[in-house]
């Protein structure tokens, strides 16, 4: 088991930043690929990037490229998505989760955490 923990959502004004934060513990030797998921209210859940185990290769929805950027630190068991440019649209609760693969199925999921964009 994996226990995940996100932290660092609130409240913004368009153009603001944000940084998320995804704490993990339990099983945290093996070797996850990381992903953040939002979803807003009415809306299906998006996947919004994705990181391997190592880093190397990443994954942006098309939303949000050039804006957010994900990375980890394996030594802290934590991945962050830092969060640029921000728009009313990416207000949502934003998931951090866990699964084997970067384009795989994520099997454990934090409590989310909110983020508001104020226009």
């Amino acid at each position: 088991q994996v226990q995940l923990v996100e932290s660092g959502g609130g409240l913004v004004q368009a153009g603001g930043s944000l940084r998320l934060s995804c704490a993990a513990s339990g099983r945290t030797g093996s070797s996850y690929a990381m992903a953040w998921f939002r979803q807003a209210p009415g809306k299906e859940r998006e996947r919004v990037a994705a990181i391997s185990w190592t880093g190397g290769t990443t994954y942006y929805a098309d939303s949000v490229k050039g804006r957010f950027t994900i990375s980890r630190d394996n030594a802290k068991n934590t991945v962050y998505l830092q969060m640029n440019s921000l728009k009313p649209e990416d207000t949502a609760v934003y998931y951090c989760a866990a699964g084997p693969r970067v384009t795989g199925t994520y099997v454990y999921w934090g409590q989310g955490t909110q983020v508001t964009v104020s226009s």
